[in-house]
């Protein structure tokens, strides 16, 4: 079966992968850190978290209609901080609210093992093996949308007075499935050549973490109520 990520020059194949690679992996590692720092700002000024869900909407936005725009001029970099300094701040509220409560620390680093372990342990997986897992995009595709449909539904009704606690906990379970294979189609896609533009490729990697951080929060919250 003829590769579709083959090259005529191999070697300069290789070379330019390796390249979006590494510069994807020290972009994520900085975006990461930054939004910690914004998020401990949003904490400290006591956001709300109204406030919070702006800011993640804003991001949101910027992923959808300004990133494609800039993600191959310097300007691009530029968004890619805006966009994760402003999910870190919106983070903030959900992170004080965990930390407010019993064993809130606790459970905030137990999220913080399980994300690093899912990512760290997907991430060499793909790159040891070479496997190509763009057979996901489809499900990644679709399960992306389902999820900001899903989660339009429930802040509607969070704010219409209605309960979906136990929903709530399973639509967390289902966002780290959908995270997880979205961190194995990236990553394919980045090693095999399918994605050359590496800001792209850590904003897509930066909302998995992400998403898989606040999803394992919801979970070991709630499982430190019972």
């Amino acid at each position: 079966m003829q590769n579709i990520y083959k090259t005529p020059n191999a070697a300069l194949g290789v070379a330019e992968t390796n390249k979006v690679l590494r510069n994807t992996y020290i972009l994520l590692s900085i975006t990461l850190a930054f939004s910690a720092v914004t998020a401990f700002i949003s904490m400290a000024l006591g956001l709300s978290h109204n406030v919070g869900l702006v800011l993640t909407i804003t991001a949101i936005a910027l992923i959808w209609f300004v990133l494609p725009k800039t993600a191959n001029s310097a300007n691009g970099i530029l968004v890619v901080f805006v966009i994760t300094g402003l999910v870190g701040a919106g983070l903030g509220p959900t992170l004080s609210y965990y930390l407010s409560s019993v064993n809130g620390g606790q459970i905030v680093l137990q999220a913080l093992a399980g994300t690093a372990l899912i990512f760290g342990g997907l991430s060499v997986y793909v790159l040891t093996t070479k496997k190509d897992f763009s057979f996901l995009r489809g499900f990644v595709v679709v399960g992306y949308l389902l999820m900001i449909a899903i989660c339009v539904f429930l802040i509607i009704a969070h704010y219409a007075g209605y309960d979906f606690s136990t929903f709530n906990l399973v639509f967390s379970a289902a966002i780290i499935l959908l995270m997880s294979a979205s961190i194995l189609y990236q990553t394919s896609a980045i090693i095999h050549g399918g994605e050359t533009n590496y800001l792209f490729a850590t904003i897509s990697l930066y909302v998995s973490i992400i998403n898989l951080f606040t999803s394992l929060l919801h979970l070991l919250g709630a499982a430190g109520d019972d």
